[in-house]
């Protein structure tokens, strides 16, 4: 039950930001998702009879992820949302391991990959490249794409950072992920100057995506991932990402009257199938570290 309603919740993500573009730009919509999660995990962190870490070297860590788990890849997804709709950000957003592991491999921590692991990441890459189709998407399109393509990267790296840096140090997971999006808060406001200062337009429609997005879309998702990965395991959280690109899917269809091309449908079957390979044989417990990093309310 808590594996489908965090599935739902992480796929909807992509369709609440492009509600909330409707009245708000990129960087506002970044900044509500990152506010509106701190406050809410952070009162729950105090509710419980926890803290908010202490010390600088720690708290270096935390911006750091915090900018490449949710300031940098949330602003991505709000700015390549302009242009793509919410069902291909969520089948793009799920290239996150492929990424992961192509880090892995520059890094020299991903030693040896079975050659079917080997060929799931170039079949996955492979399906990107069929989704993006980059001999017929131009202009603002193409660079939407690549926008989430970069977030979907970022995560990537922050995920590896955090498995370094702050998973299994002994602090409550309530607590750094409640850190993380006040850290991440801070960061999207000193860019607001950027281009957060535009006019807004917060209608009905806008003002419910905002608060979905923030407490359920980004707050809640944090804590429940952590809960999955401590009850069940990596693999069962893992589960969820197979999940998402369908979910987005369907909700874009339905609710947004989104097409859906063949290419993209066979653009979407390909990339999980190379996902799935990557995670052949026991990859998911192997890299454990990695994924109980995956906090964040990926979303997008």
């Amino acid at each position: 039950m808590r594996v489908a309603v965090l599935a739902l919740l992480w796929g909807s993500t992509f369709l609440w930001i492009e509600l909330a573009l409707r009245g708000l730009s990129p960087l506002q919509v970044t900044l509500v998702r990152c506010v509106l999660g701190a406050l809410v995990l952070t009162a729950f962190c105090y509710a419980t009879g926890r803290r908010l870490p202490q010390g600088r070297g720690l708290w270096r860590h935390i911006f750091v992820a915090g900018f490449f788990c949710n300031a940098l890849p949330f602003a991505l997804f709000s700015l390549g949302q302009q242009t793509v709709g919410s069902g291909l950000a969520g089948v793009l957003n799920a290239t996150t391991p492929l990424w992961s592991i192509a880090l892995g491999l520059a890094l020299g921590s991903e030693r040896g990959p079975r050659p079917v692991r080997l060929a799931g990441l170039l079949l996955g890459f492979g399906g990107t490249v069929v989704i993006f189709a980059p001999w017929q998407t131009t202009g603002a399109t193409g660079w939407g794409a690549l926008a989430i393509l970069g977030a979907a990267a970022s995560y990537a790296v922050a995920f590896t950072y955090m498995g370094r840096t702050l998973v299994g140090k002994g602090i409550p997971t309530i607590s750094l992920s409640a850190a993380q999006l006040v850290a991440a808060s801070g960061l999207t406001a000193v860019a607001m100057p950027i281009g957060g200062l535009e006019s807004i337009d917060v209608g009905p429609t806008v003002l419910v995506a905002a608060v979905v997005l923030g407490v359920f879309c980004t707050a809640i998702t944090f804590h429940l991932t952590y809960r999955i990965i401590n009850d069940e395991g990596a693999t069962s959280a893992a589960v969820v990402g197979y999940l998402l690109p369908v979910v987005s899917v369907l909700l874009g269809a339905v609710v947004l009257g989104e097409d859906l091309s063949v290419r993209v449908v066979l653009g979407m079957a390909v990339v999980l199938a190379g996902v799935g390979m990557t995670r052949h044989k026991g990859a998911l417990d192997r890299h454990a570290p990695g994924l109980k990093s995956e906090l964040s309310p990926r979303s997008s």
